[in-house]
């Protein structure tokens, strides 16, 4: 049997899919607190393909772990949307956890922190909604054969065109001009430290010279016999 066949266990050894998703939320100011409950932002927190994809395919349910506050605050979903729509008035941390159709693939736990606040001026008025969203990835390594099946058997989402919120894409090329920012100051400092302890050295080098030197003449010069 090929090293990259189906193993007695069901793997699929050598096989490495990736599967590109996006989590986060969006949130609208309603212009000041409601009454009955004090609540300031309608949101929304959601997990969703970075491409065109259903993920039901493959993801059996996804579960959002809400603030303890939220009546039955951990929420289920079994098919798309994967996503909670709440209202509220502060910001806290949301588990999302993906479990997999086939059992024998662990689940996968998201952390995110909802966001509402923001300084911008349209969002703090409402005329806006904010948006807090990421980029991330499953990564399958060797697969069960049942996994490998479902993950390339994924249908597209929708017959449309298929976009995000975030520009990923520009924030990728951002991100990339940053670390290549980041490298060459971190070399150019490198640089300068190295030279200063090669200045350091030569200065610790010349006043080792100077003491061997004061030594040598020490040794060499004759000490003179007191006459009594």
């Amino acid at each position: 049997m090929s090293e990259y066949g189906q193993e007695s266990s069901g793997r699929v050894k050598g096989v490495t899919i990736v599967k590109p998703i996006v989590y986060g939320n969006v949130a609208r100011y309603f212009g000041k607190k409601r009454e009955e409950d004090g609540h300031t932002h309608q949101w929304t927190v959601y997990l969703k393909p970075y491409r065109n994809e259903d993920l039901s395919t493959y993801v059996k349910k996804v579960t959002f772990k809400l603030h303890d506050s939220y009546p039955n605050s951990t929420r289920v979903h079994t098919k798309s949307p994967y996503e909670v729509t709440e209202t509220g008035w502060g910001e806290f941390e949301v588990i999302i956890k993906i479990y997999f159709n086939d059992p024998t693939e662990r689940p996968v736990t998201v952390y995110h922190l909802l966001k509402l606040f923001q300084s911008e001026t349209e969002v703090m008025l409402g005329k806006k909604s904010l948006v807090a969203e990421y980029y991330d990835e499953l990564v399958f390594n060797d697969p069960s054969y049942m996994m490998q099946q479902l993950l390339n058997g994924t249908r597209s989402l929708s017959i449309g065109a298929y976009k995000h919120d975030s520009d990923f894409e520009e924030k990728k090329e951002k991100t990339v001009v940053k670390i290549e920012n980041a490298k060459r100051k971190i070399r150019y400092e490198i640089s300068e430290l190295n030279e200063r302890l090669k200045q350091k050295k030569m200065t610790i080098q010349k006043l080792k010279d100077e003491i061997s030197k004061l030594d040598t003449h020490s040794t060499d010069t004759p000490v003179s016999e007191s006459l009594t």
